[in-house]
C-alpha cells in the first residue's frame, strides 16, 4: 500500500529511469553463479596422445569435493586419480591414469559456486580418434530430483516465515500498538518464526546431499553434515538458527509484557523493542546476504548492505500486508484495527516501495549489467516478471491507499458498550434461543469481554436474586446480550463499503506478493544475466583462439545437404537431406530424412553417413543414426573434432543388393 503523489511520482520515476541507463550503460565485469569457461583439452578436441591430467577454468571460485571432477573412458570406468586440486586462480585439475587407450572420453564435473549454488555439467574429448562410449552425456542439474525440489521448498518457506515473523512485528511495533493482544495477529508472528527455524533446520540437513549426490538416502549423513558446517552457508544457517533463539525471546516480550501494559507504557516499550528487534531481524537478513548473489562478484562490500536493506524492505511491507489482512477480517470488535493504524502502514509501505526501488535498480546493474541479458538469459526473464508484479502490486495498492482515505473521511460514530447494550435489550430479551445460539456461532473468534455492560448487567441481575434461581438465569442473558451486541457491532462493520474495498484490495495484494515471492525464490538459484553472457563470451573466445577453429557456422547454427541418390535396383531413387546442428566443432545433433522422388518419406533398409577432413588427413568418421520414425533418423552428439571443408557421405541400401554411396562437402565450425 503506497502513498502515492502525482508531481513527487513522476520525478522519482524519471530519476530511476536515468538511474538504470546510466548504470547499465557503464557497466563492468562481475560474475556471481560458476560457469565453465573453459578446458584444457577442450570441449570436443581431438588430441594425439593422452594428456596428463584435466582443467577446468570456471567464471569464479568453485568448492570441490572428492568426486568434483570425473574423467570417464569410453567404457564408463574412471580414468583419472581421483584427486581434484587448484592449479591456480579459477582453474582446477584433475590427473590421469597413464597408458589410455585412445578413444572418446567424458569429463563430468559438479561443484559448489562461491554464492553457495551447485554447478554441474559434461563435456567430452577423443584421444587419437573419436569412438563409440557408453557414457551418455547430458544437460545436468545439480539442484534436481526430490532433494533439489525439496530444498526448492525450503528456500520458499524460510523467506515466506521471515517475511511474516519480520513484518508482522514491524506492523505491531510501528502502526498497531493494540495488536499484540490480538490473538490473530500473535499466531501469525509465531507461525512465521516457526516456520523459518523449521525450513532452516531442513536446509541444513538437505544441504550435503544439494551439493554432491542428490540422494535423499545421504540426507542424514553426518560426515556430509559435517562438512556442510565448515562451510560458509552452513555457518549462515547455524548463525541464524541462534538469532531466531533471540527472535523467540522477543516476542516473548511483545506478546507477553508488552500487550500487557498500558498505552502510555508501551509508548516506553516501543523504541526499545524496535531497536532490538531490528538488529535481530538485519542480524537474519544478513544470513542470506553473507551466502548467496551479494557475497561475490563485484563491490561485496556495498552489494551485501544494500541486500539486508532490500530483504528487510521487502519483509516490512508484505509481513505488514500479511498482517494488516489478517487485522482487517479477524481483528475482534473490543480490540477494532484503527483507521489511523491502516494510513501509518501506507506512509510506511511507500517508504519500503522507494528503497526496494532504490536498492532494486543497484542489484539489476550487478546481476545482470546489460541490456542484452534482460530478454536473452533465464535470469533476466524472471527479473522482467518481478519487475512486472511488482508494478501490478504497487496499483493495486494505489487502489488500497484509496479506500484508506474514504475511512479517514467517514465521521467517527462509534457507540459506547453501554448505549450498544441498551439499544440491544429489547430485542435480546426477545430473542429466540437459536438466534442466540446462532449470533454467539457468528462471534465465535470473538473475545465476548465487551462485556464491562455484561459484566455490570450480571451483577445487577445477582443483587436482585442472589440466592435465587434468577441469578443464573440473569448471567446467561447479560452474556447473550453482550454476544449479540458484538456480533451486530461486527456485521455493521463488515457491512462498511469502505472497509470491505480495503479488504478486498488488500487481499489481491496478498496475493500478488506471493507469486511475487516465488519468483524472488527461482531467481536467487538461477544463474545471473551478467554470468551466463560472460561464460558464453568466454568460451566463444576460447574457441576462436584455438588452432583448430576456423569461421563461425551459419547464423542459424544448422547445415543443410541435399543429396539425391540411384541404387540401380528397383524403387531406387530418392534424397537424402541431413541437418547439422549446430555445424560447429565438439558434439553435433544429425537429423537424416530419406524421400522419394515424389516426396513421400522412404523407410529404407539401412543408412549410413560418414565424415573425412581430407585437409587434415582425418576420417572417415562413422555415424550410425538411429531410426526415429518412416524416413526420419537421427544421432546425437556427433562429435566433430576440428573446423573445416568436410566430405559428408552417406551410403544408402534399398534392397539386399542394391545399394549406393553419395557424399557432398560442408563447410563445419
Amino acid at each position: 500500500m503506497t502513498q502515492t503523489i502525482a508531481p513527487r511520482v513522476r520525478s522519482l520515476a524519471l530519476l530511476l529511469l536515468a538511474a538504470v541507463g546510466l548504470l547499465l550503460s557503464g557497466a563492468t565485469p562481475a560474475s556471481a553463479h560458476a560457469a565453465l569457461t573453459g578446458s584444457d583439452p577442450r570441449q570436443g578436441a581431438v588430441v594425439d596422445k593422452a594428456p596428463v591430467q584435466v582443467s577446468l577454468t570456471f567464471s569464479e571460485a568453485v568448492s570441490l569435493s572428492d568426486d568434483s571432477l570425473r574423467v570417464l573412458d569410453p567404457k564408463g570406468e574412471r580414468a583419472d586419480t581421483g584427486e581434484a586440486v587448484n592449479s591456480g586462480g579459477t582453474t582446477y585439475a584433475v590427473r590421469l591414469h597413464s597408458g589410455l587407450p585412445d578413444g572418446t572420453y567424458t569429463v563430468s564435473y559438479q561443484v559448489v559456486s562461491a554464492d553457495s549454488h551447485p554447478v554441474a555439467g559434461a563435456f567430452t574429448f577423443s584421444i587419437g580418434a573419436p569412438s563409440a562410449t557408453s557414457v551418455t552425456v547430458s544437460e545436468q542439474s545439480a539442484d534436481g530430483g526430490v532433494v533439489g525440489r525439496a530444498y526448492a521448498v525450503g528456500r520458499y518457506l524460510s523467506y515466506a516465515g521471515f517475511i511474516v515473523l519480520a513484518g508482522g512485528s514491524a506492523f505491531v511495533l510501528a502502526c498497531w500498538p493494540r495488536g499484540a493482544g490480538v490473538r490473530a495477529v500473535q499466531r501469525l508472528v509465531v507461525a512465521g518464526w516457526l516456520t523459518l527455524t523449521a525450513s532452516t533446520l531442513a536446509l541444513l540437513l538437505l544441504r550435503g546431499s544439494y551439493t554432491t549426490s542428490g540422494k535423499l538416502g545421504d540426507v542424514i549423513d553426518p560426515d556430509l553434515l559435517g562438512d556442510v558446517l565448515q562451510t560458509r552457508t552452513g555457518a549462515a544457517l547455524v548463525s541464524r538458527l541462534l538469532l531466531l533463539a533471540a527472535a523467540a525471546l522477543f516476542i516473548a516480550v511483545l506478546f507477553g509484557t508488552y500487550e500487557k501494559r498500558d498505552d502510555e507504557e508501551k509508548r516506553d516499550l516501543t523504541f526499545g523493542l524496535a531497536l532490538g528487534g531490528g538488529v535481530v531481524a538485519a542480524g537474519i537478513a544478513a544470513t542470506w546476504a553473507m551466502s548467496e548473489h551479494a557475497s561475490t562478484g563485484i563491490q561485496t562490500g556495498i552489494a551485501m548492505p544494500v541486500d539486508i536493506v532490500h530483504l528487510l524492505a521487502v519483509a516490512t511491507w508484505l509481513g505488514g500486508l500479511t498482517a494488516l489482512l489478517l487485522s482487517l477480517y479477524r481483528a475482534p470488535a473490543g480490540i477494532p484495527l484503527e483507521t489511523a493504524a491502516v494510513r501509518r502502514f501506507s506512509r510506511i509501505a511507500y517508504g519500503c516501495v522507494v528503497t526496494l526501488a532504490a536498492t532494486g535498480v543497484y542489484q539489476t546493474w550487478r546481476q545482470v549489467g546489460t541490456w542484452s541479458a534482460f530478454t536473452d538469459t533465464r535470469y533476466g526473464q524472471l527479473l522482467l516478471v518481478k519487475i512486472g508484479l511488482v508494478a501490478l502490486i504497487v496499483g493495486v495498492a494505489y487502489t488500497s491507499r484509496r479506500w484508506t482515505r474514504r475511512l479517514a473521511e467517514q465521521p467517527v460514530t462509534e457507540a459506547s458498550p453501554v448505549s450498544s447494550t441498551a439499544e440491544s435489550g429489547a430485542e435480546a430479551s426477545g430473542a429466540s434461543g437459536a438466534e442466540v445460539s446462532g449470533a454467539s456461532g457468528a462471534e465465535a473468534d470473538e473475545p465476548v469481554a465487551v462485556g464491562s455492560v455484561a459484566v455490570a448487567e450480571a451483577g445487577e441481575g445477582g443483587a436482585r436474586d442472589a440466592d435465587g434461581p434468577g441469578s443464573e438465569r440473569a448471567a446467561q442473558l447479560a452474556r447473550q446480550r453482550a454476544a449479540m451486541d458484538a456480533a451486530r457491532r461486527k456485521r455493521a462493520r463488515d457491512a462498511d463499503p469502505g472497509r470491505f474495498g480495503l479488504r478486498r484490495s488488500v487481499l489481491a495484494e496478498a496475493g500478488i506478493a506471493a507469486v511475487l515471492l516465488t519468483v524472488t525464490t527461482m531467481l536467487t538459484s538461477t544463474e545471473p544475466g551478467r554470468t551466463a553472457e560472460e561464460a558464453a563470451a568466454a568460451t566463444s573466445a576460447a574457441q576462436s583462439s584455438s588452432p583448430s577453429s576456423s569461421p563461425s557456422a551459419p547464423a542459424n547454427g544448422v547445415v543443410t545437404l541435399d543429396l539425391a541418390f540411384d541404387t540401380g535396383g528397383k524403387d531406387g531413387k530418392g534424397v537424402v537431406r541431413i541437418d547439422v546442428t549446430p555445424a560447429r566443432t565438439g558434439a553435433n545433433t544429425l537429423h537424416v530424412y530419406a524421400e522419394r522422388p515424389d516426396g513421400q518419406a522412404f523407410d529404407v533398409p539401412e543408412l549410413k553417413i560418414a565424415f573425412t577432413l581430407e585437409a587434415q588427413d582425418l576420417g572417415p568418421l562413422p555415424v550410425v543414426p538411429d531410426r526415429i520414425t518412416t524416413g526420419h533418423w537421427t544421432a546425437s552428439g556427433v562429435q566433430i573434432p576440428m573446423a573445416g571443408d568436410w566430405e559428408v557421405a552417406v551410403t544408402v541400401r534399398t534392397s539386399d543388393v542394391d545399394q549406393v554411396t553419395v557424399s557432398k562437402n560442408a563447410k563445419i565450425g
